[in-house]
C-alpha cells in the first residue's frame, strides 16, 4: 500500500456484484430483539433495583446482543398504561421502582436510546396501546392513572382493564402518548404489538355495547365497528408520526394469522382458533395496503413441521402479497427453552432464518425475546455468531421515507505500523437537504481481490467516528474502502479509497 491523497470514487458495476445478495452474507438485514419490561421479563430483572444496577443490566444486555450482530432493539416503554420516561399522559411503570407512579432518579428512555445509538443500534419504542391495567387483583395502579380519572374510557375483560377503542377520547389519549415520545426522544421507530382488542376468552363478552349503540346506524355489525376503531388509531398514529418526524418509522407486530382459509379464501393454510381480523379486530392487510405502516412483524411462532400452523405456510402467506412496507419475521427464540411439544431445537431457528432469506420481501428477523440470548439457550449465541450472523449487516433502507444517499467520506489517509493500520478521513459534505453521514462502513480487501461492496463478509467495521484502527500484521497490501451511510441506511454512491 502506498500513501497519498484520494478523491471519492463512484461505485460502479465493474467492482460491485449484482444486486441479488448471497443468502449466506446479506449486507442488509434487520436483526432485532424484543426487550420485554412487562412483569420484568427481560429488563429490569426485578422491581426496585437501584438506578446504577438498572443501567448496568441494560448495558450488559446490549453488549451481549451486539456481540450476536444484533443491530436493533425493540424496547417495551409502555407495558400497561404506564411509561418508562417522564410523561404528562401516563404514570411511571411499576416495573421500574416497584410501585406505579414512583419515579427513578434518571430518564430510562433517554438513557437506553443513547446507549443504543452509541453502538449504532436502532431503538424502536414498543408500546402496548390499549392494555391499561394488567391485573385488577395484583397490579399497582396510581391515583393519576387514566383509569382512575376517566373510568368511562375503559372496560374490564379477563381480570384486566383495557382502553375502549370505541371511545374517541381514549384513542386521542394514545395519540398523545405517541406524540410525546416522538417529539421528545430520538427514537428510530414506534412499534405496536399484537394486543388491541383482547384475545377472546370463552364465555366472556367485551362490555362495549353502550358505546357501540351510538354508532350502530353507521356500522350494522359491532365487529366492523371495532375494526374501524383500530383502523382509525393506526391511520392517525401514522399521520401523527410522519407529520412530527418523517424519518421515524411505524411498525406493528400482529398475530401470525390474519384469517384462516376456511374463514376467508384469502386467508392462510392454518387452523387457528383466534385470528387477528376476527378476534383482535386488526385488519393488518388493510394497514399494509393503505401504507399506514412502514413494517410488519408477524409472529411466526410455530415450527416447520406444525400441522396446526406450518411455519412455511405462514411465511408463504405473508410474502405472497405485494406491499410497499418491509416484512420482518417474529422468531420464537423462547421455544428453545420450552420443554413442551411446542419446543424447538436450535436447528429449527437456523432453518427458519434460511427460509426467510430466500424471500426477497423478508428484510430481517425480530427475536422474542432478549433473555433467551442471555441464557444462551442451546448455545444459540454460538450458532448465530459462527454461521448466519458471522458478519455484520446494515438496517434495510426504506426508500419511500428517504432515498437520497449522503455524500462520500473525504480525504482517506492510512498509516501502517507494526500494530496495525490507522485509518482517518474527513466527514461527508452535507448536501442541500441536510442529508449527512450518520455512520461509516469500513471495507477491507486483500491484494488483487475483487472489491465487492455488496457482501457483508467484506465489511470490516461499522463506526460512528471518522477514524478506525485495524489491529493486525502484514496489512501493507490490503485495500481499504470507506463509505458513508445516512440515518435511513442509504449508502453513499461514492466511496473513499487511498491509492
Amino acid at each position: 500500500m502506498t500513501g497519498g491523497e484520494n478523491d471519492p470514487v463512484k461505485i460502479n458495476a465493474d467492482i460491485v456484484s449484482p444486486s441479488i445478495q448471497p443468502i449466506e452474507n446479506p449486507k442488509y438485514e434487520l436483526r432485532a430483539a424484543w426487550i420485554t419490561t412487562f412483569t420484568n421479563l427481560d429488563w429490569p430483572s426485578k422491581k426496585g433495583l437501584p438506578e446504577d444496577e438498572q443501567k448496568q443490566e441494560f448495558i450488559r444486555l446490549l453488549d451481549e446482543l451486539q456481540m450476536n450482530k444484533i443491530n436493533c432493539v425493540v424496547v417495551q416503554v409502555r407495558a400497561a398504561g404506564d411509561a418508562f420516561y417522564p410523561s404528562k399522559f401516563a404514570p411511571w411503570s411499576e416495573y421500574l421502582m416497584g410501585k406505579q407512579g414512583l419515579a427513578p432518579n434518571y430518564d430510562p428512555l433517554q438513557f437506553m436510546i443513547e446507549q443504543c445509538h452509541q453502538r449504532n443500534m436502532e431503538f424502536h419504542a414498543w408500546l402496548n396501546p390499549f392494555r391499561a391495567v394488567s391485573s385488577t387483583q395484583f397490579s399497582s395502579v396510581s391515583d393519576d392513572n387514566e383509569y382512575n380519572k376517566h373510568p368511562k374510557w375503559f372496560f374490564k375483560y379477563g381480570g384486566s382493564v383495557y382502553f375502549n377503542p370505541g371511545v374517541k377520547e381514549a384513542r386521542q389519549h394514545i395519540l398523545n402518548v405517541v406524540g410525546e415520545i416522538v417529539n421528545n426522544y430520538d427514537v428510530d421507530a414506534i412499534h405496536f404489538d399484537d394486543y388491541f382488542y383482547p384475545y377472546s376468552i370463552e364465555g366472556e363478552l367485551i362490555n362495549d355495547g353502550d358505546t357501540y349503540k351510538k354508532h350502530a346506524d353507521d356500522y350494522p355489525s359491532i365487529h366492523d365497528w371495532r375494526r374501524n376503531n383500530v383502523n382509525e388509531l393506526i391511520k392517525q398514529t401514522s399521520a401523527l408520526i410522519k407529520f412530527t418526524k418523517p424519518h421515524v418509522k411505524f411498525g406493528v407486530s400482529p398475530l401470525a394469522f390474519w384469517r384462516n382459509k376456511k374463514q376467508d379464501p384469502q386467508g392462510s393454510e392454518t387452523q387457528s382458533a383466534q385470528t387477528s381480523y376476527d378476534n383482535l379486530y386488526c385488519d393488518t392487510r388493510k394497514w399494509l395496503k393503505n401504507e399506514w405502516i412502514d413494517y410488519v412483524v408477524p409472529q411466526l411462532y410455530w415450527s416447520r413441521k406444525s400441522s396446526f400452523a406450518s411455519y412455511k405456510n405462514l411465511l408463504n402467506w405473508w410474502t405472497s402479497h405485494d406491499y410497499r412496507g418491509h416484512i420482518y419475521i417474529g422468531q420464537a427464540l423462547f421455544r428453545l427453552e420450552d420443554e413442551s411439544k411446542q419446543g424447538y431445537q436450535v436447528a429449527e431457528v437456523l432453518e427458519q432464518i434460511k427460509l426467510n432469506r430466500l424471500e426477497n420481501s423478508v428484510k430481517g428477523n425480530v427475536f422474542f425475546r432478549a433473555q433467551t440470548f442471555r441464557n444462551n439457550a442451546q448455545s444459540i449465541q454460538d450458532s448465530l455468531q459462527n454461521t448466519l450472523y458471522k458478519y455484520p449487516a446494515l438496517i434495510p433502507p426504506m426508500k419511500w421515507i428517504d432515498s437520497v444517499p449522503p455524500g462520500p467520506p473525504q480525504n482517506l489517509k492510512i498509516k501502517i505500523s507494526e500494530e496495525g493500520a490507522l485509518l482517518k478521513w474527513k466527514e461527508s459534505e452535507i448536501k442541500g437537504d441536510n442529508d449527512g453521514a450518520y455512520y461509516y462502513v469500513v471495507y477491507r480487501f486483500a491484494k488483487n481481490e475483487v472489491m465487492n461492496l455488496s457482501s457483508a463478509k467484506n465489511i470490516l467495521s461499522i463506526v460512528k467516528q471518522t477514524l478506525f484502527f485495524d489491529k493486525g500484521k502484514n496489512l501493507e497490501e490490503c485495500t481499504y474502502v470507506v463509505t458513508a451511510v445516512d440515518r435511513m441506511s442509504n449508502e453513499s454512491t461514492e466511496y473513499a479509497i487511498e491509492h
